[in-house]
């Protein structure tokens, strides 16, 4: 079977730490197209690999994860009044990046309020700053006094199962052997 590109989106996601002690998150979202197209409004065909947009969002985090500070660069967008949709950014300042974080951010920017492709951006920004500061996170986790923390990382995903084996090293007082009597999920197609 061949296929035909018609359209490619690069997300790329990096996580800086600044001089000023705090660390900031970036998300740069472009489209293209393979083929010259017709824009809405346009009296001319953008020619085929022509950015449709490209759109960078800049989160200013400290180490518990709250906004600083937001704001967004739009180099190409469909529209010029695109361009204001950067201004809503300012009501994520003192949000935290943890539970949660989408749903205020679809509630708070969702819709007209702001751009559809800043909000896609925000997410997986969230989950690069968490991963970001996961060494942090891990020398606090393994203190002696961290029980809850530990506790808090069991179940929290597959590998950290109670019955797996990554909780039996690391943790084997948090492990629980699998019983046959335990509820599985099962995947259905």
């Amino acid at each position: 079977m061949q296929h035909e590109e018609l359209h490619h989106r690069q997300i790329d996601l990096r996580f800086y730490k600044r001089s000023d002690g705090l660390y900031e998150v970036v998300g740069r979202l472009v489209d293209t197209k393979s083929h010259a197209f017709r824009r809405q409004l346009a009296l001319d065909d953008t020619p085929p690999h022509t950015p449709v947009h490209d759109i960078c969002v800049h989160l200013v985090i400290d180490e518990g994860m709250q906004v600083h500070e937001a704001f967004a660069a739009m180099a190409t967008t469909p529209f010029e009044v695109c361009q204001q949709a950067t201004q809503a950014l300012a009501l994520l300042r003192g949000l935290s990046l943890r539970k949660g974080w989408n749903r205020q951010v679809r509630e708070l920017l969702g819709g007209a309020v702001s751009c559809t492709h800043i909000v896609e951006l925000l997410g997986p920004m969230a989950t690069t700053a968490f991963q970001g500061l996961a060494p942090l996170r891990l020398a606090e986790i393994n203190r002696p006094n961290s029980e809850a923390q530990r506790r808090a990382k069991v179940d929290s995903c597959y590998a950290y199962g109670a019955e797996r084996e990554v909780v039996a090293r690391l943790w084997p007082h948090l492990h629980r052997p699998r019983s046959d009597t335990s509820p599985q999920r099962t995947f259905k197609p």
